[in-house]
């Protein structure tokens, strides 16, 4: 049974001013460091118009939810102890679940990457994500792959 949260503790988050877009906020909140929001605002939107110029798409919003649309996992494997074994069963992964994975691999991603501005290390994995590479779609796929072999366990998850 997946775990039920209660309404009233979901604080709702406001679309960015830019695209009035959830997700664009969500990013913009995890990019942010130590508070410093307009810093973490403009980082996310001088990526989102790189990535766009570099793909010449006119649309930067269609170019990130092209991206995430690629990164975000279908399942996941969760860790669970049957008979003194601990064996990594497959289980679907839930949309505010996806998002939250999305975020942190992309954020990951972009950190990873030296040497550059961070605006360059967003723009650059958002045209890799939305040409299907880059370090976020592989974790995508390492995470869909290991769901994939530990399928034959999928009998012990309790729905």
């Amino acid at each position: 049974m997946p775990r039920r949260v209660t309404k009233s503790l979901i604080r709702p988050i406001q679309p960015d001013r830019t695209y009035n877009d959830v997700m664009v906020q969500k990013l913009i909140n995890r990019v942010m460091l130590n508070g410093k929001k307009q810093i973490a605002e403009r980082l996310v939107y001088d990526g989102m118009q790189k990535s766009a110029d570099k793909l010449k798409v006119k649309n930067p919003l269609e170019v990130f939810e092209q991206a995430f649309a690629n990164i975000r996992p279908k399942v996941e494997t969760r860790s669970r102890r049957v008979g003194g074994a601990n064996y990594q069963i497959p289980f679907e992964v839930s949309g505010q679940r996806q998002n939250h994975l999305t975020l942190m691999w992309f954020v990951a991603a972009a950190r990873s990457r030296k040497g550059m501005s961070m605006a360059d290390r967003i723009a650059l994995e958002l045209v890799d994500a939305y040409n299907n590479a880059g370090t976020a779609v592989k974790k995508k796929e390492d995470t869909h792959k290991m769901a994939e072999a530990n399928r034959a366990f999928a009998h012990f998850a309790r729905y």
